[in-house]
């Protein structure tokens, strides 16, 4: 077919989340758009998709997303004249286990404060709701009213035809071959109908996603799994209304589809698909079945439904899925290629999410930005090292399974590490260190003692608190040694280096050699993009500190927004430094013990850096403390950084010197009311409503981006209020998103908490949101939603108070 030599917005991928781009494109007036798909409409993954649409997600604007598309879904039918067999049947979610009970109460608590209707229901209830499920068994379930039920294939053509209606162009039987890029931009595709020229590109090409980024130089981390659900014959008391079910202990979910049931689940180990690349012919193709693959669920549901012991099976479906290597789908422009968008890895519930995501797709790509915080979707949460297909492979593996698996507090995953290491590593590990990952990162989250076995999961206090207690008693007490070589470390040198920082930068950036400067990175609606340090080593020269999770985000925003005419180059230096961070009131005591420099506060100031020696090596040092009190950050080449730690610890056993790991680092940094992006801070919280105000600079001479919009907000009722809470009773222990009680009402939800040796509690950072965020705290009461029990806390603007003079 003639295919047209250019348009404004290329999609590449006919499924559902690129017909859902399309349709909304279209309906912000964007109708110069072409979609173009290798087979036909819906032929790669769409077309055998579940279909099962529920509202609730982990946080509350991915669940506002979800519940549009619901919204979207019930209209379209009526626009487009095109049946998308939707059916809003409801959902009921079951438990086995008191702690899957608790898990599910959560999710009470949080569908509430999000705005959806969930009730918790008895056993009783759920077998009234769901006739045909045993459930002597269960220990409770809820009840979502709102959820439902889709036609794939139907739902994809009915937003298919809505595009089309509004002057969209689709392709079929047209395979891209060759991405078009000029000066780092996506110009246009190559097809072998010619090539076309455009603006955008849209990557919605599902499991063909990493082949596809690949021609254009961009990460898109996704693998395919083999993924199974048997369709029965008609069943005695199955209807079209039955609604939705899912046994997360067993693996699996049910749909009622023709008066039988659609039965399927996620296997606790997946079976990755070892196809690679996936050939551009596989058209509404399946693979063999796999009986023994299926056995555990099928086991699952011979119990959980006796009914399927006589039911008619007409097929085992095994159809490829694609997942991701944190379970999360990926939105967003690419980092490596201006105009390059990602609308991909749904990990088998894309027919949920992509109303809501193709309409945060078009908002992007027509807004330059997204409208609201995406972090746990955006495609900058990757590293390039994550394209690595062996790791891919193992951690699809496990990622699909985790699915319905018990989501544990604090529960890492094990595949494909440890990877990316600080030179403390080994030592470290010897030493009784349990990591966590961050970003690949192995990083030290609390040491074990000797002969101490490793404590096995749990929703109540961890094993690990005492242990955590005794380095948090260092830190506070003598002195603690943390590795946070996982910091994001950038150099941005040249002529306009200042220039741009102050462009990007909230807090006034020029400032002597030597300071370092804590300061917002701000969007045009005054939300945080980043909190950073950026320490001056030059007039033309600075070290930007971020966190170790946006690496690739912050880079990618800072080189944006410098100007083609600025002389100003960033560099990745993450690789090169370690950082050690000397903590506690004997940290200076510690450094003169191998540090010849003065390092009184008279000779570095808070907030100030300057070159020491520390045993055989030259080190930066900072006096910084993230936890609160006294305390250094030693900014070490990264082949000296094995020397500086053995030479500290060595000096520093006379004064008890203790290792240090991330979970007391977070909680201490919560009782003191330090914020972390990605926590209290992220594109929805402006400095006013963190109360971050100090880290702005309103009057500097240099404009900034997002001063408009803190200027518009400045004095106007707040939307939102970070409060901290403190817990009334040691004996709770919370894990962090429980919600905030207030008068009864639902106001918010806890965004970090740790055990707080100060308060002997918990002590949680959380926003309140309407009315609550405009009062007064200072030790209101109020409560907490803790696995379906209120707990007693005390909400303060400021904690701790400040002490009488």
């Amino acid at each position: 077919m003639n295919i047209p030599t250019q348009a404004q917005i290329i999609i590449v991928g006919g499924g559902i989340a690129g017909c859902s781009v399309a349709y909304h494109l279209a309906k912000m007036g964007k109708t110069d758009v072409l979609l173009l798909e290798q087979g036909k409409l819906t032929s790669g993954t769409t077309w055998h998709a579940a279909g099962l649409v529920g509202q609730m997600r982990p946080n509350r604007n991915m669940t506002q997303m979800s519940k549009y598309g619901i919204e979207l879904y019930a209209l379209l039918e009526a626009e487009t004249g095109l049946a998308t067999g939707w059916k809003q049947c409801g959902s009921v979610n079951v438990a086995r286990t008191p702690e899957r009970m608790k898990v599910l109460k959560k999710q009470v608590a949080m569908a509430n404060s999000f705005g959806v209707e969930c009730h918790e229901i008895s056993p009783q209830e759920a077998g009234d709701k769901y006739p045909i499920m045993r459930t002597d068994d269960l220990q409770g379930a809820i009840w979502l009213p709102g959820d439902g039920k889709a036609n794939p294939a139907d739902l994809c053509m009915s937003l298919a035809k809505g595009a089309r209606n509004r002057g969209v162009k689709m392709a079929e039987g047209i395979e891209v071959t060759g991405v078009i890029t000029e000066n780092g931009k996506a110009v246009g595709v190559r097809t072998a109908q010619g090539e076309v020229r455009c603006e955008v590109i849209v990557n919605c090409a599902g499991q063909w996603a990493r082949q596809f980024g690949r021609l254009a130089g961009v990460n898109v981390p996704l693998y395919s799994a083999e993924h199974f659900y048997i369709v029965t014959g008609k069943i005695p008391g199955v209807h079209p209304m039955l609604p939705v079910m899912r046994d997360p202990d067993g693996f699996i979910y049910y749909k009622e589809e023709v008066g039988g049931l659609v039965m399927g689940g996620f296997e606790p180990q997946a079976k990755p698909w070892k196809m690679d690349p996936i050939p551009s012919t596989f058209q509404f193709e399946l693979l063999d079945e796999d009986w023994d693959q299926f056995e555990p669920l099928m086991t699952a549901a011979l119990h959980r439904t006796p009914c399927l012991e006589t039911a008619e099976v007409k097929m085992l479906l095994n159809g490829p899925e694609s997942f991701t290597p944190d379970g999360n789908f990926i939105l967003g422009e690419a980092p490596e290629l201006r105009n390059f968008f990602v609308c991909a890895g749904f990990n088998s519930a894309g027919i949920a999410n992509s109303g809501g995501a193709g309409r945060l797709m078009a908002e992007w790509i027509v807004g330059g930005e997204p409208s609201t915080d995406l972090w746990d979707v955006d495609i900058r949460r990757f590293g390039p090292f994550t394209g690595n297909r062996k790791a891919l492979a193992e951690r699809t593996g496990e990622t699909l399974g985790l699915h319905y698996a018990m989501r544990w507090p604090r529960q890492e995953l094990e595949t494909a590490r440890p990877l990316r290491t600080s030179p403390l590593y080994d030592i470290l590990a010897a030493k009784g260190a349990e990591f966590g990952s961050k970003n690949g990162w192995e990083r030290a989250s609390y040491f074990r003692p000797e002969g101490m076995p490793r404590p096995g999961h749990t929703l109540d206090k961890p094993g690990w608190l005492p242990w955590m207690i005794e380095e948090q008693k260092a830190t506070r007490e003598a002195v603690a040694l943390y590795d946070q070589t996982s910091f994001s470390k950038y150099l941005l040198q040249g002529r306009d280096a200042l220039a741009v920082l102050q462009r990007l930068c909230a807090n006034e950036m020029d400032v002597p050699i030597g300071k370092m400067v804590y300061s917002a990175m701000l969007n045009e609606r005054g939300g945080f993009e980043s909190d950073l340090t950026v320490m001056r080593q030059a007039a033309d020269r600075f070290l930007i500190i971020t966190g170790s999770a946006q690496t690739v985000r912050d880079f990618d925003w800072i080189k944006r927004h410098i100007a083609e005419a600025e002389h100003a180059l960033l560099t990745d230096v993450s690789a090169m430094y370690s950082v050690l961070s000397v903590m506690g009131p004997k940290a200076r005591e510690l450094l003169a013990l191998v540090s010849p420099d003065d390092l009184s506060p008279e000779a570095l100031k808070f907030s100030w850096t300057k070159e020491i020696d520390v045993g055989f090596a030259r080190v930066r040092a900072a006096r910084m403390s993230y936890v609160g009190g006294p305390g250094f950050e030693l900014y070490t080449p990264i082949e000296m950084a094995r020397h500086v730690y053995l030479a500290l610890m060595e000096a520093g056993q006379a004064l008890g010197i203790r290792d240090a790991g991330y979970y007391a680092l977070d909680a201490l940094r919560i009782e003191q009311g330090r914020r972390a992006w990605g926590a209290e801070l992220g594109p929805d919280e402006t400095p006013w409503e963190a109360g971050l105000a100090f880290s702005v600079k309103l009057d500097k001479p240099a404009d900034f981006i997002g001063k408009a919009a803190l200027l518009n907000a400045q004095g106007l009722t707040l939307r939102k209020k970070l409060v901290t809470l403190v817990f009334d009773t040691g004996d709770a222990f919370a894990w962090g998103g429980e919600a905030i009680v207030l008068g009864g009402q639902s106001v918010g939800e806890i965004s970090s908490v740790g055990w707080s040796p100060l308060a002997g509690a918990c002590v949680a950072l959380g926003y309140v949101r309407g009315d609550s965020a405009n009062q007064a705290h200072a030790g209101t009461p109020a409560q907490i939603e803790l696995w379906g029990e209120r707990v007693a806390v005390k909400l303060y603007d400021r904690w701790p108070l400040p002490a009488k003079a």
